[in-house]
């Protein structure tokens, strides 16, 4: 297959790409940067593009892909959510996937399937609810930003199938949130988060790369699936565990109040909220996890 990814040099894309590639598929990635290399020239290449929201020069290379995928969009946890950063975060999802969509729309043979993200951010903060992706939308900036996102990718199902990823905590060693919770952790000072009673919807990087390849690969997964661990946990389970593998206590909580002040408004969606997020459509097209449980996970990686 020929697969374009946008947003493929993140953590995710890149993860995501060597497994393609190694499943004998070639890439295709969407940089802002300048291109490296020939559009479809050897496993992977590269092409700039603008994701402004229309479709530039750079979609004719889209013509014959059998998928497309995208991952683009701003961290949104690097800064603090000022109004001005809360708008990019939002702008850059809805740009680049109205851009995908546009050009998707221009093809004289769109991809058969067009795979863009979203996060377990859309079903805000629910408790202990069990939430699989029959679940209503929540409320709050995350929650909008994804049902939004969604919408747009969803514009394209005229066209081609449309699979969005309602990704939960990605667990890697190398990137993302893992490596911002050892620190404490390391220095003897790691705990639960607040209370420690929320969920955690959390999944192993090679668990959200198999179901990601499932999604492109199987024409019978459509329309939003979950990427979590089948056994999401409480932050005070996490705590514990993580403590266990690192041989380090897990005893001095973050009180909601400190995390409040210390990094803003963004402290309440990403540390506080609760999501019991499961992957009911992942199991039921026959995925089988890796990493189901969160002690083997964190073992694997640490």
């Amino acid at each position: 297959m020929k697969i374009v990814i946008a947003g493929g040099s993140g953590f995710l894309g890149q993860a995501l790409s060597e497994r393609l590639i190694a499943d004998g598929h070639r890439v295709l990635v969407l940089t802002r940067g300048a291109s490296a290399s020939t559009p479809w020239e050897g496993a992977r290449s590269s092409l700039a593009w603008t994701p402004d929201g229309t479709a530039g020069d750079w979609a004719f290379a889209l013509e014959g892909a059998d998928a497309v995928v995208n991952l683009a969009g701003e961290s949104i946890a690097n800064g603090r959510w000022t109004d001005a950063r809360k708008a990019r975060i939002l702008d850059s999802r809805l740009e680049a996937t109205r851009s995908l969509v546009a050009a998707i729309h221009r093809l004289r043979q769109p991809p058969a399937v067009f795979v863009s993200s979203s996060a377990q951010g859309y079903y805000g903060d629910r408790g202990d609810e069990e939430l699989t992706e029959g679940a209503s939308a929540g409320r709050g900036f995350l929650a909008d930003v994804c049902a939004r996102w969604e919408a747009e990718a969803r514009k394209a199902e005229d066209r081609a199938r449309v699979v969005t990823l309602r990704t939960g905590i990605v667990l890697t060693a190398e990137a993302g949130a893992l490596p911002r919770m050892l620190l404490p952790f390391r220095l003897f000072g790691g705990g639960p988060l607040g209370s420690g009673r929320q969920f955690m919807s959390w999944i192993h990087v090679d668990d959200w790369v198999g179901i990601a390849a499932l999604a492109i690969t199987d024409d019978q997964v459509r329309g939003p699936v979950n990427l979590g661990s089948p056994a999401p946990v409480r932050n005070r389970d996490f705590a514990h565990v993580l403590g266990h593998v690192l041989h380090r206590p897990s005893l001095l909580p973050a009180p909601a109040f400190a995390l409040r002040l210390a990094v803003g408004e963004m402290a309440g969606p990403l540390l506080l909220a609760s999501t019991r997020m499961v992957p009911a459509r992942a199991l039921a097209a026959g995925y089988l996890f890796r990493y189901p449980d969160i002690g083997d996970a964190l073992l694997n990686l640490l």
